[in-house]
């Protein structure tokens, strides 16, 4: 039986192959018995890592590579959730890896995911007073308001007022300077 035969078993799904390693979908109420069952069922004993990505209006994907070493390859698989951006909010998976409670603080700290049960979720790389989640896609960037977009100038701007001028665009991601400031949510 194959590595995916295996995970397909399991999990009573097919894992989606794109361009990495295994990619199984989860219920966000299962998170933490899937998490379970690839450790206990599959033999993934080592965690590599956890993070989300922000989905705008879809919410977050919570995402944890988790493998299975054996001589000679690694057997990966990764267990994504999707969670509703309003309520940002999925279970601590410290107890199943040890692991895990660093990354479900950066995880916190980044995209303002709560992890149910995790306890104090402190801060890790932001100083303290820090507004906001800088990972998600509705932050605002001060830096690329503070200071001028460094990237190659499109053809008929220049710095010199001897070439004909086009309208300035922004990069994107980057707000009007007039209606630069926090959101309001």
């Amino acid at each position: 039986m194959t590595w995916l035969d295996e995970v397909a078993q399991v999990y009573a799904a097919v894992p989606d192959l794109g361009f990495g390693p295994a990619t199984l979908d989860v219920e966000a109420a299962a998170w933490l018995e899937s998490m379970r069952t690839a450790r206990d069922q599959l033999g993934c004993d080592f965690f590599d890592y956890l993070t989300a990505v922000d989905e705008l209006e879809a919410g977050f994907s919570v995402v944890a590579h988790v493998a299975r070493p054996r001589v000679g390859h690694v057997d990966s698989l990764l267990l994504r959730a999707r969670i509703p951006a309003a309520t940002p909010a999925i279970a601590c998976t410290c107890e199943v890896y040890a692991g895990a409670g660093w990354h479900e603080r950066e995880t916190s700290e980044m995209f303002g995911i709560d992890f149910t049960g995790h306890g104090v979720l402190d801060t890790l790389l932001l100083p303290e007073g820090f507004e906001g989640h800088p990972l998600r896609k509705d932050f605002v960037l001060a830096s690329r308001v503070a200071k001028p977009w460094p990237g190659a100038k499109d053809p008929g701007e220049s710095d010199s007022d001897a070439a004909p001028s086009r309208r300035r665009t922004r990069p994107p991601g980057v707000p009007d300077p007039d209606e630069w400031g926090p959101r309001q949510t």
